[in-house]
């Protein structure tokens, strides 16, 4: 998780990614912003994330990306 939350605060440090749930909600994180988070959980995680997994849930709030990695590494 440490990982993942170093890979989010590179893309907005000024955001408290450990308690925030509307990433996608409030539009803190953009197309660009998920681009970059899918590929980089890619390199840093060994997981491939499908087009199916690309929706607002999964990438609301570091737990429900965490939740995804997880989910994804165990396929």
């Amino acid at each position: 998780m440490e990982d993942l939350l170093s890979i989010l605060r590179e893309l907005h440090p000024d955001i408290d990614f450990e308690t925030c749930t509307t990433l996608i909600d409030d539009q803190i994180l953009d197309s660009i912003d998920i681009v970059t988070l899918v590929a980089e959980i890619g390199s840093t995680f060994d997981v491939e994330v499908p087009a199916e997994e690309l929706t607002p849930e999964n990438f609301n709030s570091a737990k429900s990306l965490w939740e995804m990695i997880q989910r994804l590494d165990e396929a």
